[in-house]
């Protein structure tokens, strides 16, 4: 049987014409709610609020970061460290900062219960030593922009909230990968806090994230993936987000810095355990996060393969340049808005750049048999 390959060139350019109707959708719909994202108006009544910051030998991150934490302009908050089994100087400084600060205590965990890895134990552990309903967390070797912090993050509370979803920034560095990495980390926030402004949460990032104790009790905690390394912030906000009870901050005031990856090797390892925990999202999310990944890969495979051989160079061209314009624009409003600004010059060479790093990383992670929970 022949098959008329006359057709082929019609079958690509309706599935470019596919990928890009998506990639608009996700655009416009999504990603241009958080580039016109307005700071919320102080409440009238701040909540208590304990900042939990789990370390494990970050001795010289927590004498770097922990006053800054501890000396927030906020009503009623407490600073609780976790030291989860440092063989540092760690507890010799928490100790100094439980003498010097009122609303700072710290515990400290020798071991792991067998069951439970990576951070969600001492996680545990330090929400229930908690005082207060509100828990903010964060890490050791993460400084947040200023003395508003705290309180940035808790405007957009309401009566109805359970979850609030910040950024945190990479901190600006010298040379192409720090951008690359920054980029990647802005991009990453445009979906999740996009997404969320949406009506559909997905994820959290625990450098800058806040939940209720009584939410973290009610779900049981980190028990129904107690097995993953990984996931005691996106996994948790996926499994307990909804639209009716997460609420999203952009305030500048309310971000919090941690340093970048200052290797690629370290880098792609983080992707690589990033990817391998959504592959445990709940499937619809899984659905809607592949559908922009298969397009945006779709869009410039595509574009490449029909311009090289010459097939309806014209439209293909034309839709390519209206979406490369559109995403520049976006980009540059929702960059604008996370204080990445200095990014969006260079949206269409990272786009080719994480083009190939995301075929090697997000391909093999995508036809790998899932994780199942026991």
């Amino acid at each position: 049987m022949l098959v008329d390959t006359s057709i082929i060139p019609l079958i690509l350019l309706g599935l470019f014409s596919l990928c890009f109707l998506i990639q608009m959708v996700w655009l416009w719909f999504f990603f241009w709610r958080l580039a016109r994202k307005k700071p919320a108006e102080t409440p009238l009544n701040p909540v208590p609020v304990s900042v939990v910051i789990c370390a494990h030998n970050k001795y010289s991150n927590l004498k770097e970061n922990l006053p800054l934490i501890l000396e927030q302009e906020y009503p009623e908050f407490e600073v609780l460290v976790v030291d989860h089994a440092s063989d540092d100087d760690t507890r010799y400084l928490c100790s100094y900062y439980s003498e010097k600060y009122p609303n700072f205590k710290f515990l400290t965990v020798s071991e792991d219960l067998n069951f439970f890895t990576g951070k969600k134990f001492p996680l545990s552990i330090g929400i229930k030593s908690a005082s207060y309903d509100w828990i903010l967390l964060t890490d050791a070797d993460c400084r947040p922009a200023g003395k508003e912090w705290i309180r940035s993050m808790m405007n957009v509370t309401r009566p109805e909230t359970g979850i609030v979803l910040g950024y945190s920034p990479f901190i600006k560095g010298k040379g192409l990968l720090n951008k690359l990495i920054r980029f990647d980390n802005a991009v990453n926030a445009l979906h999740y806090l996009s997404f969320a402004l949406a009506g559909i949460p997905y994820m959290g990032i625990g450098r800058n994230l806040s939940y209720r104790k009584q939410l973290f009790y009610e779900n049981n905690g980190f028990i129904a993936h107690y097995r993953v390394h990984s996931g005691d912030d996106d996994l948790f906000i996926n499994q307990v987000a909804t639209s009716a009870n997460t609420s999203v901050t952009v305030d500048p005031d309310g971000f919090v810095y941690a340093p970048a990856q200052e290797s690629f090797n370290s880098w792609m390892r983080m992707k690589q355990r990033y990817a391998n925990t959504a592959r445990l999202y709940k499937f619809s999310h899984k659905l809607l996060l592949r559908l922009f990944s298969f397009s945006s890969f779709g869009i410039v495979a595509l574009f490449i393969l029909m311009l090289s051989l010459n097939w309806s160079a014209i439209p293909v061209l034309a839709l390519f340049s209206i979406r490369l314009i559109c995403q520049i624009v976006v980009f540059s409003g929702g960059l604008k808005r996370l204080r990445d600004q200095d990014l969006a010059p260079l949206v269409p060479l990272f786009e080719l750049i994480m083009f190939f790093v995301k075929t090697w990383i997000f391909i093999p992670v995508i036809f790998r048999t899932p994780q199942r929970w026991k």
